[in-house]
């Protein structure tokens, strides 16, 4: 993982093919499953804002918003949002948002899937250090859930 104080960058290779890979992240449902997100009938289209609720346990009082900038079929998916946006009492809707954005390559043995998320420098000073860390592992860990995800699906 490239980390830079504006820029979390994490790659991960997926032995599936890339329509399935495709698919994992494409698919508002599916892509909830591995995510953590209950999308239940949510599509992900350029433009347009997607919310669902946080499945993740000790989170699963929140609402997850995003909204999609750029799909790419079977090429890149890109979203804004506001990192780390977990205390209710806080309104993030003036906030600058960070760009989140996945990207498929064919490459010996699979798919490499890569996710950058930058934007980080222009979160308010006092949640940036904190919003960047959780980023750092959640994303991390996310790469593993679509990896076990397109393994057994």
């Amino acid at each position: 993982m490239n980390t830079s104080t504006d820029r979390i960058e994490c790659k991960i290779l997926l032995k599936a093919p890339r329509a399935k890979v495709w698919r994992a992240l494409s698919n508002a449902e599916e892509f909830g499953k591995w995510f953590g997100i209950d999308f239940a009938g949510a599509h992900f289209s350029a433009g347009q804002p997607v919310q669902g609720r946080i499945t993740h346990p000790g989170y699963d009082h929140l609402t997850f918003e995003i909204l999609i900038e750029r799909v790419e079929p079977e090429h890149l998916l890109a979203w804004r949002w506001h990192p780390a946006a977990i205390d209710q009492s806080v309104d993030y809707s003036q906030e600058p948002t960070t760009l989140v954005v996945f990207e498929l390559k064919d490459v010996d043995g699979g798919v490499l899937l890569s996710v950058v998320e930058t934007g980080f420098d222009q979160i308010p000073a006092a949640r940036r250090a904190e919003a960047f860390r959780m980023n750092s592992n959640g994303w991390a860990q996310q790469m593993k859930n679509i990896e076990s995800h397109v393994a057994r699906n």
